[in-house]
């Protein structure tokens, strides 16, 4: 065990928008250190998707936040051991884990997408989102699925 909680890191706002939450999302984007190139992906992508949704009167900031409400999951389910066997044990997730969690499958399945650029592939992926589709969507109804079957184990909680 540890001896003491390691400290939380400050995260500075993004520049364009004033958002920790773009910044940490950026961050989850990054390859190599390179953060500018990130940021160009994230906010080519948000032009992106504010060209492909002209109708709806959101900003793309508030697109990509309702994205991410989408794709964020409730539970989670996590092995345990009991008695030799192992059980699938649905638990909550914490808020700053649901956040980790939706950012990652997004780029996650962004890069698998097929598209010319990332910037490209992320705003379909944010768009797909935002209308309750595409694989970061389908893998949030997967976890949940797999939560509700293992429901009866959820007295193995830790």
């Amino acid at each position: 065990m540890r001896k003491a909680k390691p400290k939380k890191r400050q995260i500075l706002p993004d520049p364009v928008f004033g958002d920790v939450k773009v910044t940490r999302f950026v961050n989850h984007l990054m390859y190599d250190g390179k953060k500018n190139t990130a940021f160009e992906i994230f906010y080519s992508a948000l032009e992106t998707v504010k060209g492909k949704l002209p109708n709806e009167e959101k900003s793309a900031l508030e697109i990509w936040k309702a994205a991410l409400d989408n794709i964020t999951p409730q539970v989670e389910v996590k092995s345990r051991r009991v008695g030799g066997a192992t059980f699938q044990v649905p638990t909550e997730i914490r808020p700053d884990r649901k956040e980790s969690i939706s950012m990652k499958n997004l780029i996650i399945f962004a890069r698998k997408r097929g598209g010319k650029t990332m910037a490209d592939k992320l705003s379909a992926e944010i768009v797909d989102a935002f209308n309750n589709q595409g694989g970061a969507f389908k893998r949030k109804e997967d976890m949940h699925r797999m939560a509700e079957a293992n429901r009866a184990f959820a007295h193995f909680r830790f």
